[in-house]
């Protein structure tokens, strides 16, 4: 999906999207032109309703250029005003992400080939709503319809565990930092603690929920090489990470809370029937909830500078 010069009314207003408003005043107008986050790019797109849900502001898009099935209701987090320096921030973006921009990541993020799964995190943008995102045709090496939008398990990641997802982000791939390994809690650690936490709260522990874990274990462990790490952390994983070596048992909480916006692409592939999949997305969101509530023990504040050098790795970020 790329920039359109269709419909081009709307206003250009000088606020950024990070100035703060009134919970009853809306940032955006109805109408508006406006920019939006939609995976790892920024499109143009106009504000087509705007309403207040539960004291926060939501906004019905439509990418321009884009066929109205594309059309979503998305947060304030997802959208900027359309001045010079938003499109700037637009085309250096673009520019970045060169010739691999066909990629789109979050919800509908969709796979290409198998053989091309490492590079996705590369261009993954946790700006992306997981739990809103469409999927567009020329976005994705697979067509529209081989992954259908009512298959995919949703899961909506709390909002400070989206600007934790950011955080990661900006880290390693703008300022070169690492996250140092290995890390303490590791993910085994972090499953093993949820465990423990609802054996307390509920008096006891359903198969369910260790099942659950395991398999969130096993998609870990599977994905992490192919699908999880940036290109700049690749270098640390093959000098961390032996053959007999689980990465559950080296990463941590950043590199787990990746992999929750990756699930819904990986478990649209597996058959659940539909009562399983909302228990499934309940018991996901339940532990999402979890790593909120520990997010200021489970993660890192900072990354490591000092091997940068290690992790580089030539090639376009």
């Amino acid at each position: 999906m790329g920039s359109s010069s269709k419909d081009d009314s709307g206003s250009d207003a000088e606020a950024s999207s990070g100035d703060k408003t009134p919970s009853n005043s809306s940032l955006f107008s109805e109408g508006e032109r406006v920019l939006a986050y939609h995976g790892p790019r920024i499109y143009e797109a106009k504000v087509q309703k705007a309403e207040l849900r539960k004291k926060e502001w939501r906004y019905f898009v439509h990418y321009l250029g884009w066929n109205k099935n594309w059309d979503e209701w998305v947060g304030m987090d997802r959208l900027m005003k359309h001045t010079p320096d938003n499109v700037l921030k637009q085309q250096t973006l673009e520019k970045k992400q060169g010739v691999d921009k066909g990629l789109k990541p979050g919800r509908s993020s969709q796979t290409k080939p198998k053989n091309s799964t490492d590079s996705k995190m590369d261009k993954e943008d946790p700006k992306s709503n997981v739990a809103k995102g469409k999927k567009r045709k020329s976005d994705s090496g697979m067509e529209k319809d081989n992954l259908p939008v009512e298959k995919l398990v949703k899961i909506q990641i709390p909002s400070t565990l989206k600007k934790q997802l950011v955080d990661d982000w900006e880290f390693v791939t703008q300022q070169d930092k690492l996250v140092k390994l290995p890390r303490s809690p590791n993910v085994d650690d972090i499953l093993t603690k949820y465990l423990e936490y609802m054996s307390k709260k509920d008096g006891m522990i359903t198969d369910s929920i260790g099942e659950i874990l395991k398999g969130i274990r096993c998609y870990f462990d599977k994905a992490l090489p192919v699908m999880l790490l940036y290109k700049k952390e690749r270098q640390q994983y093959h000098d961390t990470v032996k053959t007999d070596v689980s990465p559950s048992t080296i990463y941590g909480a950043e590199h787990l809370l990746r992999l929750f916006v990756k699930l819904p692409e990986l478990l649209a592939y597996v058959n659940i029937e539909e009562d399983t999949s909302t228990r499934l997305q309940q018991k996901l969101l339940d532990f999402l909830k979890f790593l909120h509530k520990n997010q200021s023990t489970f993660f890192l504040s900072a990354y490591d500078g000092s091997k940068v050098s290690e992790g580089k790795v030539k090639g376009k970020d």
